[in-house]
């Protein structure tokens, strides 16, 4: 069957999967607890009928900040069938944003997880008379239960059932399907309006590329409210693979296990404390097997694809699997083999290691207002090439503007900010092209290499130009680095603020018989300043003399979403970091 709105996944479930049970999954009280397809369709039927039930018409729109979870499934579903528009926001804003985008949404309803969230979003809907009711799927006190949603459904079925089948075919594929308020790491959240077309047309796509099928298990790791999240949900639902839900970030290595999960979605943020993890374990291991580990990972980092790599290189890269990367798959459940990453940009040894363990990684490149994908990797050659964002999907079109600016249109890209008609003037031109923001250039005509972000550049006092991320990218494939700013406009030299790899840190102390105090006090001691000096001379010599970095300082905090330093997506907040380190940024260049 043709695929045409969102919730025409639910018909193709009914016709190619009705007798799935582990259509969707999570952990509760430390036991997987699975919903088939039946349960899927009828949930999300009953959210429509208790909703119509409640006054709720074409066009309403209810919040949802939720962890994820199969009943954000029900509800999505629920809410689009009717032409409701589903607002999933992130569970880690601040209630200055919650505030904003109840106002700005004019939402009349919110359904949050658990208390803990609850309280979160509770002052802000108390400034916001428009919230007629807020929902939770745990129970809380005070608060109704999603569940009275679904009984209500069911009482009101006979009532409703036909009205939700008209609403249904007078929803178009043109249609709003969902506001999406993007975290922003600067400004106020806006609201990126997507429709069934923007959505179906890229799942598709995705499922084409990713070709899983029924029998795999899918581990759901990024937030769905995440448009990556989403767009991982929605193909693998496409293909009928059972999707679990980790449970926690801290969890993800335990649940891979557990379900033996063929394939998980990620950031690069989550690739790279994968990588640190392993890392860490290799550096305690004594002996013959720690040099045969780091012989091992040494190789993984020189991957290349077959046809680009020898027969010798082929040769010991067996063997490195035989004796260390089988042994990594077997700790991520012994399956695993694709990952689909996107939303900010990829080190390229972290790209070649696990390419090299086995797991392929799909690097894609796009954003909130174009569905996400614009380009892709392919699992093969010839649209495939690492260390790039892949090649255009169909339907799409790119090109380079004059400053490097890259420009997209196609049936992925947005139908505007919500409310924000001269927003939307100033990326949407005349002639429909999408001006991403984003600078990059093509490989081989084929493949896109996004560099940076147009307003992140930086100019030096030379008139030389620098692109932090570039930068930081190279920087963070050391193991003692965390997270690191590069900063330096309009000044002699580029500089950094660097967060330390504090676990792989206090292990290196422990390693060289070093006493530690807390965080404050061991970026203070020589051993670790020289360690520090050390690893960026040494990457400096692999950098041009713009990009080289002279001065650093640590910093003795981890920077998080919770913490602020980090966005929702876990980008670097640069004007946040900047403002909150204001003193040591000073101290860097005041004496110059």
């Amino acid at each position: 069957m043709e695929i045409k709105r969102t919730f025409d996944l639910l018909d193709r479930y009914r016709e190619k999967f009705p007798e799935k049970c582990d259509t969707l999954a999570a952990k509760r009280d430390a036991k997987w607890i699975q919903f088939s397809t039946e349960d899927y369709i009828k949930y999300s039927y009953l959210i429509s009928y208790g909703l119509l039930s409640l006054g709720l018409k074409r066009g309403d729109k209810i919040i949802t900040v939720l962890n994820n979870c199969p009943e954000w499934n029900f509800l999505e579903m629920g809410m689009t069938m009717i032409g409701v528009v589903h607002i999933p926001v992130f569970t880690s804003l601040s209630t200055r944003d919650y505030s904003y985008i109840l106002e700005h949404s004019e939402a009349k309803i919110i359904i949050v997880s658990d208390s803990q969230i609850y309280n979160k979003v509770k002052p802000a809907t108390e400034q916001h008379k428009g919230i007629e009711s807020v929902y939770s799927i745990d129970e809380v006190q005070e608060v109704k239960s999603w569940r009275e949603i679904v009984e209500i459904g069911e009482k009101s079925a006979d009532k409703y059932k036909s009205e939700v089948e008209r609403i249904k075919n007078d929803i178009g594929s043109d249609d709003l399907a969902v506001l999406i308020y993007t975290s922003g790491t600067t400004g106020i959240p806006k609201g990126v309006m997507l429709s069934h077309r923007n959505l179906v047309r890229n799942f598709l796509a995705g499922a084409e590329v990713f070709q899983l099928t029924p029998e795999m298990k899918y581990l759901s790791i990024l937030p769905l409210c995440h448009v990556g999240g989403r767009l991982g949900n929605y193909l693998a639902q496409f293909s009928g693979t059972g999707i679990y839900y980790a449970e926690n970030m801290g969890t993800i290595a335990t649940d891979m296990r557990e379900i033996e999960a063929d394939g998980f979605d990620a950031v690069p943020r989550i690739l790279e404390k994968i990588i640190d993890t392993v890392l860490a374990k290799g550096k305690k291991i004594k002996g013959i097997k720690k040099s045969i580990f780091f012989w091992a990972v040494k190789m993984g980092f020189k991957y290349k694809t077959n046809d680009e790599s020898g027969w010798f290189y082929k040769r010991k890269l067996k063997i490195a699997d035989k004796l260390i990367f089988s042994k990594w798959r077997e700790a991520l459940g012994g399956k695993i083999s694709l990952v689909g990453c996107g939303g900010a940009s990829l080190q390229p040894g972290i790209e070649k290691i696990f390419w090299a363990a086995g797991i392929k990684i799909l690097n894609m490149y796009g954003l909130t207002e174009t569905s996400p994908i614009i380009t892709i990797n392919r699992l093969t050659k010839p649209f495939l090439k690492l260390g790039t964002v892949g090649a255009l999907i169909d339907g799409v079109e790119v090109k380079i503007a004059e400053d490097g600016e890259i420009l997209c249109k196609g049936h992925n890209v947005m139908l505007g900010y919500y409310k924000n008609d001269e927003m939307t003037k100033s990326v949407l031109d005349d002639e429909g092209w999408f001006h991403t923001g984003d600078i990059g250039c093509w490989v081989d005509d084929i493949f896109l290499s996004v560099t940076d972000r147009k307003k992140e550049i930086f100019k030096l006092s030379s008139g030389r130009y620098v692109a932090p991320q570039v930068v930081e990218n190279i920087f963070k494939e050391s193991v003692f680095i965390d997270q690191m700013m590069v900063i330096g406009e309009h000044q002699k030299y580029a500089s950094a603020l660097i967060s330390p790899n504090y676990s792989y840190l206090e292990q290196w102390c422990q390693s060289e018989n070093i006493t530690c105090g807390d965080k404050s006090e061991l970026i203070q001691l020589p051993e670790v300043q020289k360690i520090f000096k050390n690893e960026v001379n040494k990457i400096n010599r692999a950098l041009s003399s713009t990009e080289r970095i002279l001065k650093f300082r640590l910093i003795p905090d981890e920077w998080s979403a919770v913490t602020g330093e980090l966005s929702p997506t876990l980008k670097l907040r640069r004007k946040f970091i900047a403002e909150k380190y204001r003193s040591l940024l000073e101290d860097i260049y005041g004496k110059e």
